[in-house]
């Protein structure tokens, strides 16, 4: 399905407020950017995996893959003041072919960057040097694990994903990723295994250290809880499921004003393989770019207007306000 047809399904969806409307109820509509401290860039749809809780729909089958031209372009943006955290995404990264060079010069830069990975990856050819890469310019790392269970891991990712990616987090703490006073940031992304929003941050990140390090002996940094997007794998499961409108009443029924006040989307600005412009990475997902006036391609990028650009919402957009909110950086509310 392309993003028009996602988006006609999900306005049908439960019985709901239009999120523009519950903005409304909460005084935030229009919801517009505060600023840009972020940028997202999404290097590449390409995976080693196809996870069936992907919103973005990545896998080995996808030929998505930003430009040297591009990626010049985005270091060009990635030197603006404001600009403090560079957060590069995909897919898997790792597949693009000059992400080392990427990660070279965007690290001469002083800011801090992240790179999301899979984690498997970093067991196969010709990936395997990206623990090493990482480590040698500082990079923070946040790796996908779903659950800290193996059955709910599998049920997500396919079989020996769980196993494998354990081994790929010794890998990592090995070079001290994990590990108190090394500098080396690793992070882990929890993502809910069925139609059901996460339970609290705080309690889920107790459990997966006490789990890992008792089972598996390996550590990491902070866990960040995400709620699944009703995009992409996700709403074709839901579909299948026959669990759409069950899911969207819960995350309307779960709104929280403060989660909408505090939305990745209000600091970020996500930059698509072609250069397009997105209010967040769902919305790239979406086809949906920036609007209301603001620059829609980097060829036309101008900080001081996207920094305060309207942002574009739809009903998805339930999924960043429910509960303690859901981003990039896990909850965004206590």
């Amino acid at each position: 399905m392309d993003g028009r047809e996602q988006l006609a399904i999900l306005e049908k969806g439960g019985k709901m407020v239009p999120f523009e409307g519950k903005l409304g109820e909460s005084g935030l509509n229009p919801l517009t950017a505060t600023s840009m401290q972020i940028l997202q860039l999404n290097i590449t749809r390409r995976c080693t995996m196809a996870c069936k809780h992907c919103h973005v729909s990545a896998g080995p089958d996808r030929s998505e893959t930003m430009s040297h031209e591009m990626l010049e372009k985005c270091l060009g943006i990635a030197r603006e003041v404001c600009i403090a955290t560079i957060d590069i995404t995909g897919g898997s990264p790792e597949m693009h072919p000059e992400l080392e060079w990427l990660l070279r010069e965007v690290s001469k830069l002083g800011k801090r960057v992240i790179v999301r990975s899979n984690l498997v990856i970093l067991l196969e050819e010709p990936y395997r040097t990206f623990a090493d890469t990482y480590a040698r310019y500082g990079i923070e790392l946040v790796g996908s694990l779903p659950d800290y269970r193996k059955e709910r891991t599998e049920k997500q990712r396919g079989a020996r994903s769980f196993d494998r990616s354990i081994e790929a987090l010794r890998v990592l703490n090995e070079r001290g990723y994990g590990r108190e006073g090394s500098g080396l940031v690793l992070d882990l992304m929890h993502n809910p295994a069925g139609a059901f929003l996460p339970g609290s941050q705080q309690a889920l990140e107790r459990e997966y250290k006490r789990q890992l390090a008792q089972q598996h002996g390996v550590y990491f940094n902070a866990l960040f809880c995400l709620t699944n997007c009703p995009i992409g794998r996700y709403l074709e499961y839901l579909l299948r499921s026959d669990n759409l409108d069950d899911y969207m009443n819960d995350l309307v029924s779960a709104y929280n004003p403060a989660a909408a006040e505090n939305v990745m989307c209000r600091t970020t600005l996500s930059v698509g393989w072609d250069g397009t412009l997105y209010d967040c990475d769902f919305n790239q997902m979406l086809d949906i770019s920036v609007n209301h006036g603001a620059p829609k391609h980097i060829d036309h990028f101008d900080f001081s207007t996207l920094s305060r650009r309207q942002i574009v919402v739809a009903n998805h957009c339930y999924c960043c306000t429910a509960g303690a909110g859901s981003s990039c950086q896990g909850a965004v509310v206590e």
